[in-house]
């Protein structure tokens, strides 16, 4: 069974790819999501606001990928 490509994924499997690619940007740049609750707000919001733009970006990326991929598989 084939599913439509224009399908949004399950929220859940979006959320956990999203919790993540944060992670992943926390630790690239020397913090944890515990650590982060000893920074001052500026830079805790700073931080997090980068990091949400981050997996903003990926996600669209593998979306686009996927998009592309089931593309050429239609040809």
């Amino acid at each position: 069974m084939r599913l439509d490509s224009d399908q949004a994924p399950r929220p859940d499997q979006t959320a956990e790819l999203e919790r993540s690619l944060i992670a992943e940007y926390l630790e690239q740049h020397g913090h944890s999501a515990d650590s982060l609750h000893r920074l001052p707000d500026a830079d805790r919001h700073r931080i997090l606001r980068d990091a949400s733009l981050h997996a903003s970006m990926r996600l669209t990326e593998v979306e686009s990928r996927a998009r592309y991929v089931d593309a050429i598989h239609q040809k």
